[in-house]
């Protein structure tokens, strides 16, 4: 995360009830994910060889096992809009790590992720292996960056990038940073590609701080783990996909990116003013 904040959430401390919940549900999510990272090791083992950089077998156990996670964790989840049919990418507004159920459960897709992301425990090796793209801040990575994007593209991979570049409290939507969209204006890319416009609401637990599942400033993931876990009753999530538009309809990242980031946050019911 950065060091973007906002006012602090007081986190609900944990009952008898709710460690009763963390045990069951962190058990149940435990044999369902690394269960299915064996499955998936073991597909890819036939996938690799047969269709190199293509996938078109395991993000389907991805798809699997995040919609599993929703259903484990109790969440009312629902999907307005449909996936694009279109070559291209996807971009989403960002509240935090529950961002790669909600969405991996919704489409069949590859995070663009920050290079950090990779060293942490548990969920780094399961970022690695489900072909999750990282990027690095440097600026002197920008081309090298790119060119991965563009052949990831080409592969046929349905790319997820949050512009924002951070994680929020979910009830924002922060102005999103365009250097991430220049790989479609790139070596022809702009006549084939689409991009889909993605927006991701969640809503807090009957009588919670509307803030309760976004992940922001100082917050540890363990400590918003278990309180996810530990919750009675869980809020809903939705995905929205709206329309997807053809690259070459904007004349630039810039216009790109605002075109975007407008979709996204006017179809936001809980978002606050720009930045």
């Amino acid at each position: 995360m950065s060091d973007w904040t906002q006012s602090r959430m007081e986190v609900p401390r944990v009952g008898p009830l709710g460690w009763l919940l963390v045990a069951l549900r962190g058990t149940a999510l435990a044999l369902v994910t690394y269960g299915c990272l064996l499955l998936f090791l073991l597909v890819r083992l036939l996938e690799r060889p047969l269709f190199g950089l293509a996938r078109p077998w395991t993000p389907y156990i991805t798809q699997g096992v995040c919609r599993s996670a929703l259903f484990i964790m109790g969440f009312g989840y629902s999907v307005r809009g449909r996936p694009m049919a279109e070559r291209g990418a996807i971009v989403a507004n960002h509240v935090g790590w529950m961002d790669i159920f909600t969405l991996n459960a919704a489409d069949r897709v590859y995070f663009v992720s920050k290079d950090d992301v990779a060293d942490w425990p548990g969920i780094g090796i399961l970022a690695r292996v489900t072909g999750t793209m990282f990027i690095a801040r440097k600026s002197t990575e920008a081309k090298v960056q790119q060119q991965m994007m563009e052949d990831r593209l080409r592969a046929g991979h349905r790319l997820l990038f949050f512009p924002e570049g951070t994680s929020t409290d979910s009830i924002r939507v922060l102005p999103f940073k365009t250097p991430l969209f220049q790989a479609f204006f790139t070596h022809g890319l702009d006549r084939v590609m689409y991009i889909q416009p993605v927006t991701v609401v969640y809503h807090a637990p009957l009588g919670r701080d509307p803030r309760y599942y976004g992940w922001w400033s100082d917050m540890s993931f363990a400590a918003h783990l278990l309180m996810v876990l530990a919750t009675p009753r869980q809020g809903r999530v939705e995905v929205l996909f709206h329309p997807p538009v053809p690259v070459d309809g904007f004349e630039n990242r810039k216009q790109l990116a605002a075109y975007c980031e407008t979709v996204i946050r006017t179809a936001h019911p809980l978002a606050g003013p720009r930045g």
